[in-house]
């Protein structure tokens, strides 16, 4: 009868057995990658003319690069950047297992093809479109607008398509996603044509020309009139019973708001080039063809910048915000050596392609690198010389940049680091509720940077604490039944075994000689004989490590 008193831990052990089993072996969804034809093309031209001019200023300004970075290490950089977490232990395993020379640039187009990314890169691009603010329900819907821009980039619809829609789109914000761009600017009644000529600027262009709306730039050419005569492009919007409409407008006296929010005698104007702005259709229209035009490099440059900053996490252009580029044509910047000219060249050739542009940046040396700066950036004789070397081989993407990971990357790869297997659309729908409701959370008491989320800010008190000892954390870390620290002791034969699947769940990579040393002298070789709390520990260090927190 004794067979009886255990059969309910075998069938527990067995269950556990099993589930990871299937979790180490099943396919990733949706990472089906094309041939070696297919991914490679003309990117390793294109990534080469990026990289040629990159190590021609590296080279003009006597600074080294640093060597090329461990493939896990990329791989954990293109989840992040990609689809906002690290890579579940399930699609490390399947990543190493993928024996093709050029898996990582395969790798990359597999989770493009991901439906994560688009939700994610839509949410990260709809900050600098409409903000993160909800609006007014009834007439604004950022959540219709948001999987509206998914749906175009799982599409891959041309970006300038895109933007050419949000500019001039009417109707109803939930029937035609792309006007909420002009709805998120309704407010009192009406529509803000100063707030939405500032944002289409910033956004669609990569400059700031919010100071000229009530006096000509202090720091800038912009002049006021130029201003007025963007925001009189967005004079005609209305709002009917048939939603977002244009139509001609005279406000009346008693309207002091509209008075106000645009001179009466402004008319649709543009700042430069007035041959693109064409002299038929709507104003919007008219500006949406002038915004996309073939000729205006600020559009292509402004999204490479944007692009870039998302990929890297912070933007190519460092000494300043991604929205506030210079003019194409400023004396500083050096033709042969414009990063973000060739990147929006290319851009062009391909058909404004958000995908393409991807490619190209992380099949450059530069995103491949190592974030340890070689010896030879040390060499210099002060220590004060050693570390502006060091800050202007960063600036200038001699070395990968050390990021802090944004909030929502934060709770992303905590979630992640406590499932072995991927958590993507094909989950239980209990682990995908579970996780929208812990992002949620998680982000309100963490703070949410809003639209200024590739600006670089240091953590606080209270953000370090909320990782430490938040309720997520304390529940992430304990051994209980399926949870990672318990998968993995039951899948781990050994303490070795054991720590490679500790580090490569939390830092995509095998613990060093060092570390695995100094673990091995404070655990047991059979992993049966570890304790739960022994193994909670570990766990709760390695996550709340500043290696778990930075993009590296």
């Amino acid at each position: 009868m004794r067979w009886r008193a255990i059969l309910p831990a075998m069938l527990v052990v067995g269950g556990v057995a099993i589930v990871t089993a299937i979790a180490v072996s099943r396919p990733i969804h949706d990472l089906n990658a094309p041939s070696a034809e297919q991914a490679s093309g003309d990117l390793e031209e294109a990534a080469s003319r990026i990289d040629t001019a990159i190590e021609t200023r590296l080279t003009a300004e006597h600074l080294v690069q640093s060597e090329p970075a461990e493939e896990l290490a990329v791989l954990r950089r293109l989840s992040l950047a990609l689809i906002g977490t690290i890579p579940s232990l399930e699609e490390i395993r399947r990543f190493e297992a993928d024996r093709r020379a050029d898996r990582l640039t395969l790798w990359t187009n597999a989770y493009l093809n991901d439906p994560r990314f688009a939700d994610y890169f839509a949410e990260r691009l709809a900050r600098a479109f409409v903000g993160v603010e909800g609006g007014q329900f009834v007439v604004y819907r950022r959540d219709r607008f948001t999987s509206w821009l998914a749906d175009q980039i799982r599409q891959r619809t041309p970006y300038d398509e895109m933007v050419r829609s949000m500019l001039s789109e009417t109707g109803v914000a939930t029937d035609r996603a792309a006007v909420n761009f002009a709805m998120a600017a309704f407010a009192n009644s009406h529509f803000d044509p100063n707030k939405l000529a500032g944002r289409t600027v910033r956004a669609f262009l990569g400059q700031r020309i919010d100071c000229a709306q009530c006096h000509n730039h202090p720091f800038s050419h912009w002049k006021q009139k130029q201003f007025e005569g963007l925001a009189a492009c967005f004079g005609e919007l209305d709002l009917t019973l048939v939603g977002a409409v244009d139509r001609p407008q005279k406000p009346s006296p008693e309207d002091e708001s509209a008075m106000m929010a645009l001179p009466l005698d402004a008319y649709p104007a543009v700042p430069f080039s007035p041959e693109w702005f064409p002299a038929e259709g709507s104003p919007r229209t008219r500006l949406a063809e002038w915004v996309t035009h073939p000729d205006n490099q600020r559009f292509e440059r402004a999204i490479a910048n944007r692009v870039w900053g998302l990929m890297f996490g912070k933007p190519y252009l460092t000494d300043r915000p991604v929205d506030d580029l210079p003019d194409p044509d400023d004396p500083s910047i050096d033709s042969q050596t414009d990063v973000l000219a060739i990147l929006g060249a290319d851009f062009r050739a391909h058909g404004s392609s958000l995908h393409r542009m991807i490619q190209v940046i992380t099949a450059t040396r530069a995103f491949r690198r190592s974030s340890t700066a070689p010896d030879s950036s040390y060499e210099s004789s002060s220590a004060s010389s050693s570390t502006l070397t060091l800050e202007d081989s960063e600036r200038l993407w001699g070395i990968f940049p050390l990021v802090r990971l944004r909030p929502e990357q934060m709770i992303g790869s905590m979630l992640q680091s406590n499932s072995v297997q991927t958590i993507d659309q094909n989950s239980h729908l209990f682990t995908r509720t579970f996780r929208l409701f812990r992002e949620r959370d998680y982000i309100n008491e963490f703070g949410d940077p809003g639209e200024a989320e590739l600006e670089q800010r240091t953590a606080t008190i209270t953000q370090t604490l909320l990782n430490m000892n938040g309720e997520f954390a304390s529940e992430m870390s304990r051994v209980r039944l399926f949870s990672t620290p318990q998968v993995l002791r039951q899948y781990s034969p050994t303490t070795e075994t054991l720590l490679d699947n500790l580090f490569l769940t939390c830092f995509t990579r095998r613990p060093t000689s060092t570390e695995r040393e100094y673990f091995r002298q404070q655990l047991p070789e059979s992993t049966r004989e570890i304790e739960d709390e022994l193994i909670e520990d570990i766990f709760w260090t390695l996550y709340n490590s500043p290696e778990f927190c930075w993009n590296h």
